[in-house]
């Protein structure tokens, strides 16, 4: 039975769901089991089965539960409302580092890089060929397709624009009505892109067109999707009279509730890192380095006295005190 499986027995996270968002609930632990309580009814799910798992507002989860999801190298993060805006995420020790390193790997050599960023231009222009342009003329083709897209939608919603104002750290105070919804539907598309980008094990901030930033691959992979989702609903929104930053986020949360983005752009990241290049296993290898012999086991004593050299003056933990079962209150 599934539910006592050994978390390692279903690893795979090409055999799991992409991602599981829970809000207004408790999360615990049975077995190996994620259990999900609310008012109205128990859901038990085996966190083996997860690739991530989003938390969203109302929810609660115990150290048990975050144990076993990290056992099970499911990830974690704490998200925004239907998954807009990541506050923050965990990443369990089982979970192998190999698309991380391929991610490294070809972010620090200039040819590679470059195959990688003409594979995100070619996303957008899907008719042409894009394979011998420079990164100068890929920025300037993505300009033009930017600009002629805000007239477009100027056009059909009958919204004026008169150019993208950003304000960076007060997103939301700068230009006019449409500008400030789509700062704010941008915000709810990096959180999303951040939460998947963390939940498969890639970096976040290993971009290959937005660079020197903790968000840069963030940015990147946002960037994909802008023209078919946060644009639109910006200038809808605008013609609507619709202006608050809580309006694009609703209108933003309704547009993913189908759960479509989320899978596409796990898909899209993969095709980018992992393009003529076997599939990685995302398991936990616990190898250590070694630039005459390869890789070398880790797990192992190297030094019969590395010990020796610990000092308890490094260690600091904070204790509660142990909990009367007899005082607790339901």
């Amino acid at each position: 039975m599934w539910w006592l499986a050994n978390p390692q027995d279903l690893h795979r996270v090409t055999d799991r769901i992409s991602n599981l968002y829970v809000e207004k609930c408790h999360v615990d632990r049975d077995d190996n089991a994620v259990v999900l309580v609310n008012r109205e009814r128990t859901i038990r799910v085996p966190a083996a089965m997860i690739a991530t798992l989003l938390l969203g507002p109302g929810t609660r989860v115990t150290h048990s539960a975050v144990a076993l999801l990290a056992n099970s190298g499911t990830a974690v993060s704490w998200v925004g409302e239907r998954g807009v805006r990541m506050y923050a995420s965990g990443l369990g020790p089982s979970r192998g580092a190999q698309l991380l390193i391929r991610q490294a790997y070809l972010v620090t050599r200039t040819k590679e890089r470059l195959a990688v960023a003409r594979r995100m231009y070619a996303m957008r222009f899907p008719d042409e060929d894009v394979s011998g342009l420079t990164m100068q003329q890929l920025r300037g083709r993505e300009g033009t397709r930017i600009k002629k897209l805000y007239r477009e939608q100027s056009t059909r919603t009958g919204v004026p624009w008169n150019g993208r104002v950003y304000r960076p750290g007060h997103p939301f105070e700068a230009g006019d009505d449409v500008n400030r919804l789509l700062s704010a539907a941008h915000s709810c598309l990096y959180a999303i892109c951040h939460a998947i980008i963390v939940g498969i094990g890639a970096s976040p901030g290993l971009g290959f067109v937005h660079t020197g930033g903790a968000t840069s691959f963030v940015l990147d992979i946002a960037d994909l999707y802008k023209a078919e989702y946060t644009i639109p609903i910006a200038f809808d929104l605008a013609a609507a009279g619709h202006v608050s930053e809580r309006d694009a986020r609703i209108a933003f949360r309704d547009k993913v509730a189908d759960g479509k983005l989320l899978a596409r752009i796990v898909r899209d990241i993969k095709a980018l890192l992992l393009v003529d290049h076997a599939a990685l296993e995302d398991t936990d290898i616990n190898e250590l380095w070694d630039e005459e012999h390869g890789n070398v086991p880790g797990g192992v004593n190297w030094a019969i006295d590395y010990a020796d050299n610990l000092s308890d003056d490094l260690l600091v933990g904070v204790t509660g005190p142990d909990i009367d079962p007899a005082k607790q209150v339901d």
